[in-house]
């Protein structure tokens, strides 16, 4: 999965609304939220009380929408103690997908633990574009597949009686979440891009969803400090021009993809060009979708040769 530095939604969101892009470097004291820190320990949540002490210490730390991510930690909490400990980290400046230990993505609740990609909200518009390209898929890979949120969203979506899924990734935490999301059947592989795949896969795959790292590895200091601080560099930095495995991708996609098989991935607008010539470039038919909702691009690569 990947982080956009030039994209003005690159900030994760859970739903309700997203988390803020980041958090000053001084924060007070959870105990200085004094309706907060005296709550007896057998006090049952929420009360008003609650909600204004979270709201306070998390506006405090320059979340945009602490009411609404009051609310899910809220819900989260089980006592007031583990309440104190899950907006102390968020305060802190952790993902509150991390925090909570989930985030929504195409409807679904997603598993995220720390240390793993948190997926975008942006990116269900490139599990709608694949869907909408290739409804009769039956072949799916989810290449770069962080916790696996592209992979069980397009199962979910796919109007056939089941698709054969495959993910894979980098990291080991990654395939971890990936394996308590994808749905059962579905095969996880640790490893490099296409290396850890089944070689039956060569030529058979329908849907190629690769959300590769694309910031170039100048920009990566100026992230969110979520991003930076809290996500695997990995699932980040794109090299030099933030195309570098994007054009590891393209180079290889086109042996694994079946006859009218598509691959998909992500970019910014100003690298647009550049990832349509890779594209090209591994043989494949190059084409581009953009969502201004979203603030989410799209690159299409389509295999037209049997």
């Amino acid at each position: 999965m990947s982080f956009s530095f030039d994209d003005p939604a690159a900030s994760r969101s859970a739903s309700p609304p997203p988390s803020p892009l980041s958090s000053p470097p001084s924060l007070p004291s959870l105990s200085s939220v004094s309706s907060l820190s005296s709550l007896p320990a057998s006090r049952s949540l929420p009360l008003a009380a609650d909600i204004a002490a979270v709201v306070g210490r998390l506006r405090a730390a320059g979340c945009v929408f602490a009411e609404d991510e009051a609310g899910l930690l809220l819900s989260a909490a089980r006592t007031p103690a583990e309440l104190a400990a899950l907006v102390e980290r968020r305060a802190c400046g952790h993902p509150l997908e991390h925090v909570l230990g989930w985030a929504e993505f195409c409807g679904l609740r997603v598993a995220v633990e720390p240390g793993v990609f948190v997926p975008r909200r942006r990116t269900e518009f490139l599990v709608r574009q694949a869907v909408r390209t290739r409804p009769d898929a039956e072949v799916v890979v989810d290449l770069c597949c962080g916790s696996g949120a592209v992979g069980a969203a397009l199962a979910a979506s796919l109007p056939g009686c089941g698709v054969e899924l495959y993910a894979s990734d980098i990291e080991p935490a990654a395939v971890r979440c990936a394996l308590r999301n994808l749905p059962e059947g579905a095969r996880v592989f640790e490893g490099d891009l296409f290396e850890p795949l089944p070689e039956v896969l060569r030529g058979r795959v329908d849907i190629l969803a690769a959300n590769v790292p694309y910031v170039p590895t100048g920009e990566v200091a100026l992230l969110p400090a979520e991003a930076r601080e809290h996500e695997p560099l990995v699932a980040l930095d794109g090299g030099r021009d933030g195309l570098d495995v994007l054009r590891r991708v393209t180079a290889e996609a086109g042996e694994w993809l079946a006859p009218g098989g598509i691959l998909l991935f992500e970019t910014s607008e100003r690298q647009t060009a550049g990832a349509l010539s890779a594209v090209a470039d591994g043989g494949l038919a190059p084409g581009a979708d953009r969502c201004d909702e979203r603030y989410a691009t799209v690159v299409v690569g389509t295999r037209t040769t049997r």
